[in-house]
């Protein structure tokens, strides 16, 4: 049924964290290439090489991880010389933010750029790349540098006790279950200590769940109280935000999670992003993965199991399994073997297929059994 792994031996004190002098890299940059300058130096930076070739799965640790080696971007040719301009453009914009204590999405820091002269992004994926590169040089995160998407994180819904610290210097605190309303409470995109402390929970383990319509489901059924549980809905592809917050309630409250999805290979890597993370993210990797996650379903025993209605995969379904046979993080046997069952099968389906069996099917028997199996309840 479910594939189980063994919990990594990361802990939340291998991992930075915000820091009030979280700023104070971006300064030594500055001070660096300020020295180079006034030496008569051609200024330049090193910086790991964030490129695929340089990223490795540490099977020990469960997460991507950035390699050695290390890259020069220097004035000596243009384009090294316009990043140089733009980084220390972006230096200057987050130090303001802070003395302003104001925020920026990426979107607006893209637009910022506009004033930025001959230092503007000509697209948004530059500015991303060139905050990714950041985090990377200074170890520190874009949440330190007061910079976040334009959407927060997902939702939880459960007994789950916070303090929540509000831009208004505010100190709030809240039952993410009695305090809330059916949407339950909204993560913001800093979810750390100095945002969100976790006082207290009455739940036994987290379900992390892709579809919002599932979550619906399963609070209107009562399972959170029911099994105490938290239910925290992930929105597809989880923000960091999301699986940082995972990561806390794991380590800080010793929770299991577990994650329950569509039937299909995108759906599977959902779950790598939360337990392993992504190769995109590998240099924050430690940061936001949960390396004890499990993948609850649907898999493609259950498809079979609780003769689930079903859709045809796609030739790029199959391309995409494909790939996950050589992915690193579906090297268990267990999931090799639910792969090679849906590539065999030709079958996906999604979460709201078990409706088949009626509204309360979800919660009364499947998840029941599978978590039963699982040894969570």
């Amino acid at each position: 049924m479910a594939p189980r792994r063994k919990p990594a031996s990361t802990t939340s004190d291998d991992v930075a964290t915000p820091r009030v002098d979280a700023l104070k890299p971006t300064l030594n940059l500055a001070r660096e290439i300020y020295d180079q300058l006034d030496n008569g130096e051609i200024p330049r930076m090193r910086l790991p090489l964030r490129t695929k070739q340089n990223i490795t799965f540490q099977q020990r640790e469960g997460v991507w991880k950035l390699g050695r080696a290390l890259g020069t971007r220097s004035a000596r040719k243009q384009d090294g010389a316009l990043m140089l301009l733009r980084t220390f453009y972006l230096v200057d914009f987050i130090n303001e933010m802070a003395r302003e204590n104001k925020t920026s999405t990426l979107r607006e820091l893209y637009y910022i750029s506009e004033g930025w002269e001959d230092g503007k992004f000509h697209s948004e994926d530059e500015s991303n790349l060139l905050i990714e590169d950041l985090e990377v040089l200074c170890e520190r995160l874009r949440e330190d540098f007061r910079v976040h998407p334009e959407e927060n994180g997902a939702s939880i819904i459960g007994d789950l006790t916070i303090r929540e610290h509000n831009r208004r210097g505010q100190v709030k605190k809240i039952n993410c279950r009695d305090d809330v309303g059916d949407g339950g409470y909204g993560l913001p995109f800093n979810v750390e200590k100095e945002k969100i402390e976790l006082l207290s929970t009455g739940a036994k383990f987290v379900i992390a769940i892709e579809c919002g319509g599932m979550v619906d489901r399963l609070a209107e059924n009562g399972f959170d109280d029911d099994h105490k549980a938290l239910l925290l809905h992930l929105k597809g592809q989880p923000a960091r935000s999301t699986r940082r917050f995972l990561k806390r309630l794991n380590e800080e409250l010793k929770l299991p999670v577990v994650v329950f999805t569509d039937g299909d290979p995108w759906s599977f890597r959902i779950f790598a992003s939360v337990a392993f993370g992504a190769i995109k993210t590998a240099h924050i990797s430690h940061y936001l993965a949960t390396p004890s996650a499990e993948f609850l379903g649907v898999t493609a025993s259950d498809i079979e199991n609780y003769k689930l209605p079903s859709d045809k995969l796609s030739d790029v379904d199959i391309k995409a399994l494909q790939a996950e046979l050589t992915d690193p993080r579906f090297a268990t046997a267990e999931w090799r073997s639910e792969i090679e069952l849906m590539l065999k099968n030709g079958k996906k389906a999604e979460q709201q297929s078990l409706a088949k069996y009626g509204l309360n099917y979800v919660t009364e028997t499947y998840l029941p059994e599978k978590l039963g199996e699982m040894g969570v309840i």
